[in-house]
């Protein structure tokens, strides 16, 4: 087994309906080599002039400052000595061009930038592959609405060169922080993940969830680590478990049941029902939509027929004294997140 991650079995691979994927997506556990893995095919690609040219895809405009180096260094040590890259900011800052020895081999980008970029997508439609990293924030800082900006971006750029669509490949590689991430619930992927998951194949998508035992190996004979052996932050860096995820609560109720309502967050609707003889309340996403009782919490979900309701409503403070006498349930993960999103408003 090797020390470091290898992407070749994932770039193997084929999608759910057998054809070339568009979209890469790797976990592992930390400093398993990822990044440096697909950083080195970038620029490895681009050389052999195998891509015109790659564009990187980071979160916030802010990010482009220095992203050359960020990008660059560690595998210009590894692989690249002789070589030197460079950026310089484009149009005002709303990209970044980069350079290796002094010629454009790529881009910088920044999703809360999409509507930008349309403006300037002419500018680069020379690129043939992303690689976006950390797509999973630990921080759960996402831009609003950020899979539409995401597919904005890549719409923007993967258009021209005489084409409505080019084959542009996406490379996402992430640390595991949570199943409820923007991408993993937009691909319905959630539920097809679990510890021992490899691989999952989409409709356009491939997932690798891989591990490297040196790797963890490496961070648990580390006296730091040591110090925090404890820490679920030191458990998610060393065996790759999911940092945000907590599956207490996951369980169906038995016996009868009494609808109380159907809450809609996210666009999806989420079914509310009351196991009187047990004492627990239970949230699953199969809604009954001829119920007359719907609510929502935010702006975004407020429809015709759904009552929006405020933080110190009624029925919320019910659910919220429910919940922290510990007498909610949920059928998984997805109906556990929202429930806690509705009761922190």
């Amino acid at each position: 087994m090797s020390d470091f991650y290898d992407g070749t079995k994932l770039l193997s691979l084929k999608d759910l309906d057998g054809c070339t994927p568009e979209i890469f997506m790797c976990t592992s556990n930390r400093s398993a080599g990822k990044t440096t893995w697909f950083n080195r095919l970038a620029v490895n690609r681009y050389k052999r002039k195998q891509i015109r040219k790659f564009c990187l895809i980071y979160r916030f405009n802010y990010e482009l400052s220095e992203c050359h180096d960020k990008f660059f260094k560690d595998i210009k040590g590894l692989f690249f000595p002789d070589d030197v890259m460079t950026s310089k900011p484009r149009a005002k800052g709303v990209y970044t061009e980069l350079f290796l020895n002094e010629e454009s081999c790529g881009y910088a980008v920044a999703l809360n930038q999409a509507d930008q970029i349309k403006k300037y997508s002419h500018l680069l439609s020379d690129v043939d592959m992303f690689i976006f990293d950390e797509f999973q924030s630990e921080t759960n800082h996402y831009c609003a609405n950020e899979v539409q900006k995401f597919i904005s971006i890549h719409d923007s750029i993967a258009r021209g060169q005489g084409s409505h669509s080019r084959y542009v490949p996406v490379y996402m590689i992430g640390n595991p922080v949570t199943l409820l991430n923007p991408y993993y619930i937009e691909f319905n992927i959630c539920s097809r993940l679990d510890a021992k998951t490899k691989f999952v194949r989409g409709n356009g998508f491939v997932l690798e969830q891989g591990f490297v035992d040196s790797a963890a190996q490496a961070q648990k004979n580390s006296r730091f680590h040591a110090a925090f052996a404890e820490n679920k932050y030191v458990a998610y860096s060393n065996e790759g478990l999911y940092l945000n995820d907590n599956k207490a609560f996951v369980d169906k109720p038995i016996g009868n049941s009494r609808y109380l309502g159907t809450l809609r967050y996210m666009g999806a609707d989420y079914a509310i029902r009351e196991y009187a003889e047990m004492g627990i309340i239970y949230c699953d996403d199969k809604a009954d939509e001829t119920f007359p009782y719907k609510i929502t919490v935010t702006t975004d979900d407020h429809q015709v027929n759904y009552v929006m309701l405020k933080k110190n409503d009624l029925f919320i403070s019910n659910m919220r004294f429910y919940f922290e006498k510990g007498c909610f349930r949920f059928k998984d993960l997805r109906c556990k997140d929202a429930i806690l999103k509705a009761l922190s408003y």
